[in-house]
């Protein structure tokens, strides 16, 4: 018995260890399938955070250190459990004992103990990756931001670069003023010498800042562009007074070695004032700025000016003839003297080189040249550097344009504030009811005309393009400075009548004597920081047709609308703090525009009733709008075109009420709404006239809309569906019969106006078949939503085939998901 006992003692410990193993054998395939699904999860967070680093990072900023190190912990567990579960795999499939036995028993049973505590890590990853607040930060400013330049190499600016550079490192100049007349090349010096500092082997300055300071001076304007180029916190300097934000610069920049660029300077700009350190004292810092006046960089003090001399005559010739284009100078054999003449003339001004360069650029006869030729002679010969003799030069550009129609256009640029960005679409609406372009019965033929001036005043360089916006590439346009007050000039006959327009930027207040002197003004054009003082009678505007801006004017003077009989055009868009609209515009009885958009507005007057001329009412963008008068809007029996890009909800607007007003209007043609409810909607796509009229629909939190039948064919622009939770089917109706979505459109059958389409927290709607309809599609913008990632699904259970030569989104331009 002494022998089997410890035999008995040890065969018991063995069984009760199999049995537990055993245990842990039968369970493990759970907890696999349970670590399976944690994992899962994890990818599920890993991804949505990846996703939300990825969109922030595109917006230049850079992921957290946290977020960081979070995704390579997650990456490196995915590697952990997956070596962990296929060993356990592997394991399983050795049973020799049992269903779960393993002849490496030990081995399985250290493995499955490892489950857990994998579960464990996994679920604290999860629960760490769901609680992200922030993902990303904004990256740091580089020291120096590059300035685009031509792409061909810049002629006769390379004596005053070496200039400028060799003062830049003299320690003992600190201020350099550069000095010239406008359009000799000013901004694009300034812009080698900051982009010179790109090169890593220049390291002298801890930052380049630029800044555009033009005129009027703004102080608070300089003042905001230093400090986002300093990265200081808005909470910092937002709404505070100049003196707080100087201090704020001053603190910053007392700690670095700074280049400051200052362009475009028209009077002495006090630098104390602005924040900026004075120089000297040990740190090296310099400052560069431009003016068009020697008598600025004297009111600077700077240590050093230098002048832009305009181009000498061979240097002048290159410039030219490269804009003029090989083509057109070897039409002819005396095309190639002629245009040495007219290079003569231009005196060396870069600028006017390549305005008249590009107006000569399609003359292919000698005719044509020497014509043109004569032209200039006829203006001074001798530009000495002053705006007068600039404007005849470059009025020769406007003198070449052909048609009056166009002319117009080109000064009604000039409406517009210096460096003010333009948008294209907005302008060409304007130039409609300004009447420039009456020649087109149809408003989309006008449109169309439009862009195409546009695109020649371009050409010519009247006009520059300023960017586009990132989805729907709107285009903004801006005016060169110096062709904008040549522009005035010739609006003003030259001289000979100072108020035919009447153009004030940042004036501050303005009497009643200056008010005065508007009696023969046709358009006016009030802007930043301008106001009107109380008049004592109201004042007489019997030619004045157009009134734009007034930014900054929350009121306007008593009677001041009184006297305007012939009046079209009222745009006070972007006034920010207008909030009382004068009843007195409701007796404009020729008003056919009216712009009220982004201002706020709180309520519209019933005298808006009587404006029967009226065609175009915009008021997008009026959050503070709580109503709409009874019948304002089917009263408007002229009415045309009708935006209110806002929610109705918020403004208190029955938005079936407001379509049926529409719906009674005659001539109405172009309607930008945004609808909420489904019986507005179904309201809508009941109506014939509605739906060919609508340009631009957005459909915000729409309970209950499950399908949205479009009917066909359909003249929508922009189509917006967001937050349409319920959303599943978007069906094409045409003439009553449901459009197969797997068959190419025909031209009588589609969507042939609609250029851009997004669709936001539609988890219900899983695909876009619908969108072969709409073959002129430029943009789509996919976000939230649950679309399948073949957006085109080509059905063709039916037989039908997609037409040979046409394809499906040729036209995309951008696409966001």
């Amino acid at each position: 018995m002494d022998f089997v006992s410890p035999v008995l003692d040890v065969a018991s410990r063995i069984c009760n260890c199999v049995g537990g193993r055993a245990d842990h054998l039968r369970r493990l395939p759970q907890k696999l399938n349970s670590l399976r699904a944690a994992m899962e999860k994890l990818n599920n967070v890993y991804k949505d955070v990846k996703e939300r680093v990825e969109r922030e990072e595109n917006l230049e900023k850079k992921r957290t250190h946290v977020v960081g190190g979070w995704m390579e912990r997650v990456e490196a567990m995915e590697k952990e459990v997956n070596e962990l579960l296929d060993r356990c795999d592997i394991e399983i499939q050795k049973k020799c004992l049992g269903i779960y036995c393993s002849k490496n028993c030990r081995a399985i049973y250290k493995l499955a103990k490892m489950v857990p505590e994998k579960m464990d890590a996994v679920a604290g990853l999860q629960s760490e990756g769901s609680n992200f607040q922030e993902v990303a930060v904004p990256l740091p400013s580089p020291h120096v931001i590059e300035r685009p330049l031509e792409e061909k190499p810049v002629v006769g600016l390379d004596s005053p670069f070496r200039e400028v550079w060799r003062y830049l490192q003299d320690k003992q100049v600190g201020t350099i003023g550069i000095y010239g007349m406008g359009g000799v090349g000013k901004t694009t010096l300034l812009k080698k010498i900051n982009n010179k500092f790109l090169q890593s082997s220049i390291k002298a300055f801890d930052i380049v800042i630029w800044v555009v300071v033009s005129r009027p001076t703004n102080l608070e304007r300089v003042q905001e562009m230093i400090l986002d180029r300093l990265d200081i916190p808005d909470d910092r300097w937002k709404g505070r007074e100049e003196e707080r934000k100087a201090q704020e610069i001053r603190r910053v920049l007392k700690t670095k070695k700074f280049v400051l660029l200052l362009d475009d300077i028209w009077e002495p700009l006090d630098l104390l004032r602005v924040g900026i350190p004075p120089l000297g004292d040990g740190n090296q810092s310099k400052i560069v700025f431009t003016t068009r006046s020697a008598d600025v960089c004297g009111g600077m003090a700077a240590q050093r000016s230098i002048k832009v001399e305009c181009l000498e005559e061979k240097e002048a010739l290159s410039p030219f003839q490269a804009k003029v284009g090989e083509d057109t100078l070897n039409s002819h054999p005396d095309i190639q003297k002629l245009a040495e003449m007219v290079a003569k003339e231009c005196k060396g001004l870069p600028l006017a080189l390549i305005v008249i360069a590009r107006a000569m650029a399609s003359a292919k006869t000698p005719e044509e040249w020497e014509r043109n030729l004569q032209k200039l002679r006829m203006h001074p010969k001798d530009v000495a550097g002053t705006e007068n003799d600039l404007f005849p030069v470059l009025a020769f550009s406007y003198d070449s344009i052909s048609d009056e129609a166009t002319r117009s256009c080109f000064l009604y640029c000039s409406l517009f504030p210096e460096v003010y960005q333009i948008p294209s679409e907005r302008l060409i609406q304007l130039w409609i009811e300004e009447r420039f372009l009456d020649e087109y019965d149809n408003i989309q033929e006008a449109r169309n005309q439009g862009g195409e001036i546009i695109q020649m005043l371009k050409r010519a360089c009247l006009l520059e393009a300023a960017g586009t916006t990132p989805f729907l590439e709107r285009e903004y346009l801006k005016m060169h400075d110096v062709i904008r007050d040549m522009a005035l000039w010739l609006t003003c006959e030259k001289g000979k009548k100072k108020n035919k327009f009447v153009v004030k930027d940042g004036v501050g207040l303005i009497g009643a004597q200056e008010v005065e002197k508007w009696k023969d003004a046709q358009k006016i054009s009030l802007w930043n920081e301008t106001k009107i003082e109380e008049l004592r009678k109201p004042p007489q505007f019997p030619n004045t047709q157009t009134l734009i801006g007034c930014r900054m004017m929350s009121t306007f003077p008593s009677g001041f609308f009184t006297n305007m009989s012939v009046i079209r055009v009222l745009d006070f868009s972007d006034n920010k703090t207008l909030e009382l609209f004068p009843a007195k515009i409701g007796n404009l009885a020729t008003l056919q525009y009216l712009n009220l958009s982004h201002t706020r507005i709180i309520r519209l007057p019933i005298e808006l009733k009587n404006l029967k001329k009226l065609r175009l009412l915009i008021l997008d963008g009026m959050h503070a709008l709580r109503s709409l008068p009874n019948q304002m809007v089917s009263s408007l029996s002229s009415l045309q075109l009708f935006s209110l890009k806002i929610l109705l909800t918020r403004c208190l607007v029955d938005e079936i009420t407001l379509l049926e007003e529409l719906e009674q209007l005659e001539h109405i043609n172009d309607i930008s709404i945004m609808l909420t409810n489904i019986q507005p909607i179904q309201r809508l796509f009941e109506s014939h006239k509605l739906t060919r009229s609508t340009k631009w629909l957005n459909l915000v939190q729409c309970k209950g809309v499950n399908q949205v039948q479009l009917l066909s064919p359909s003249c929508i622009k922009e189509l917006m569906q967001l937050r349409c939770h319920e959303l599943e089917e978007v069906k094409i109706i045409h003439f009553e019969k449901q459009v197969v979505p797997s068959k190419f459109p025909n031209p009588q059958c589609c969507f042939n106006h609609l250029l851009s389409v997004q669709i936001y927290i539609c988890n219900k709607l899983l695909n876009l078949n619908w969108l072969i309809h709409a073959p002129k599609l430029q943009s789509l913008r996919i976000a939230q939503s649950k679309i399948t990632e073949k957006v085109i699904e080509d059905e063709r259970s039916d037989g039908s085939e997609i037409e040979s030569g046409l394809s499906v989104f040729s036209r995309l331009r951008s696409h966001f998901n």
